[in-house]
């Protein structure tokens, strides 16, 4: 079985504390995670019109949507350190642009992978822009309708031939509700992607409560999984409450690399293990 790369998925959760950052990367890199990722936004371009001046409590007192959005965002100074610092623990970092801002931006930096995020799964201009970094794209499905995605698909194939991208893309099958009921996972659909999009590297970005999700995923076919994480479920913020914590993420990769040892390729056999028992009670 493959090695499934797993992506601790910090996005937002360090409520603009790099301190924060510095922490949850750390915890990623002692379970064992294989990235960290964050999210970049410019947020006079991604927050829409209607929201930007509504008043929202925070730990930081009263401020508009949009003052919020622009304290809790990273720009060059911490990425620098998050760079180096993710250098010096030996994990990759990434981060999900939401507009081409974000993404000019993020191309100063060596990172190996790009992801999309489902909510800019329709967004043929930043699906090309991400394809044309030469870098290996990776995207998410949540709210996304089958049409949506074929059509997703064809813009990544097309941009990957135009530009030339020697990489193979990622797919990730995803619900988008935070935290997402059981019940609406739908965790067959790895196989159906798998089944359309051959030429994809499928995986699993997953938002519920429950660990085992996500290995049920690797052993449906699921070769990349994301999981938000955080350093305590009750921190404040959207993201924290459907985020792994600590101790969860532990459990959660050493399941993962269980279920890899044990997965096996299916051939009926005597393992070497068997022997010694077979001789005694068989002769």
């Amino acid at each position: 079985m493959k090695k499934t790369y797993i992506i601790g998925e910090i996005g937002i959760n360090h409520n603009g504390d790099l301190d924060v950052a510095k922490r949850l990367i750390d915890i990623a890199t002692v379970s064992g995670c294989d990235a960290v990722k964050f999210q970049k936004r410019n947020p006079e371009v991604c927050v829409p019109e209607h929201q930007k001046n509504v008043l929202r409590s925070t730990p930081w007192g009263e401020m508009t949507y949009l003052e919020y959005k622009y304290r809790v965002e990273f720009e060059k100074e911490e990425y620098d350190i998050i760079d180096s610092y993710c250098k010096e623990r030996n994990i990759h970092w990434s981060a999900s642009p939401w507009d081409m801002d974000s993404l000019t931006f993020l191309e100063q930096y060596d990172i190996p992978f790009l992801k999309v995020p489902s909510a800019m799964l329709t967004n043929d201009e930043l699906l090309e822009g991400c394809v044309a970094t030469g870098k290996r794209i990776i995207f998410s499905t949540g709210m996304s309708t089958q049409q949506e995605i074929d059509h997703a698909v064809e813009v990544l194939r097309t941009a990957k031939e135009n530009y030339n991208n020697p990489h193979t893309m990622g797919l990730l099958h995803c619900n988008s509700t935070y935290p997402a009921p059981l019940k609406d996972l739908n965790l067959s659909a790895i196989k159906t992607l798998a089944n359309q999009y051959p030429d994809f590297e499928i995986g699993y970005s997953g938002h519920e409560f429950r660990l085992g999700t996500s290995v049920a995923a690797v052993y449906l076919g699921a070769s990349i999984i994301e999981r938000h994480i955080t350093l305590d479920r009750t921190m404040w913020g959207s993201d924290h409450m459907s985020s792994v914590e600590p101790q969860g993420l532990i459990k959660l990769v050493k399941g993962i690399r269980e279920l890899e040892e044990a997965h096996g390729d299916g051939t009926i056999q005597v393992t070497e293990s068997e022997k010694v028992v077979r001789d005694k009670l068989r002769g």
